[in-house]
């Protein structure tokens, strides 16, 4: 099974791209994981990243679109592979699907988690981070319960914020939803629900 997660912030792709990795036995590749990786590696793509971000500037798709390709010809990825926070947009979704076909291992699905907007923005604000382990709770908790640390409302959780983040979604990540309709891939599950409830419903659209 290859296919991408895509979804706005605070959907819970992360919390869902763990079980259904799990499920399908595949791994989750995120761009996060993969700038990291290639910054600790010291790789040529790390430091060519590492230029841009000291100088505060954003890494140009080249250079991202590089990595993400370099990362899917390792030898995890044969059984196939969980995406989740790349393609951003149109221009790397165009070159993920050149790439995979030169690799001939073209997508199976694009799964949609779909959310409205208020609702996000109530999940968002409503969260409280641990400064010292990093796990989130909801704001009634009065202290981290795993390392006892204290909790405090990230920058990018107050309501303001979250306003922009999902304008930059809509400009700019969502329109790959449409192109990815156009190529017969897209699923679409409500991210509402427990847990549970969500991966089933991700498990059984993917399935199909």
């Amino acid at each position: 099974m290859r296919f991408i997660l895509v979804g706005p912030p605070g959907a819970g792709k992360g919390t869902q791209a763990v079980h259904l990795a799990a499920h399908f036995g595949i791994p989750h590749i995120s761009t996060g994981d993969i700038f990291r990786l290639n910054l600790k590696n010291g790789t040529p793509l790390g430091l060519q990243a590492k230029g841009f971000m000291d100088k505060g500037e954003l890494v140009p798709d080249s250079v991202t679109n590089e990595m993400v390709a370099d990362r899917l010809t390792h030898p995890d990825v044969k059984a196939g592979f969980l995406l989740d926070g790349y393609p951003r947009t149109t221009a790397q979704a165009e070159f993920l699907k050149n790439a995979l076909a030169t690799m001939g291992s073209p997508l199976d699905a694009v799964l949609e988690m779909t959310i409205d907007n208020a609702e996000i923005v109530k999940r968002l604000s409503g969260r409280r981070t641990c400064r010292g382990c990093g796990k989130i709770y909801p704001t009634s908790q009065p202290s981290c319960d795993a390392c006892g640390g204290e909790l405090y409302q990230r920058d990018d959780d107050k309501e303001e914020v979250i306003q922009r983040r999902l304008e930059v979604y809509a400009e700019q990540t969502a329109p790959i939803v449409g192109f990815y309709r156009n190529e017969g891939l897209l699923r679409s599950i409500s991210a509402l629900g427990s847990v549970d409830e969500v991966a089933s419903h991700a498990i059984s659209a993917l399935s199909k």
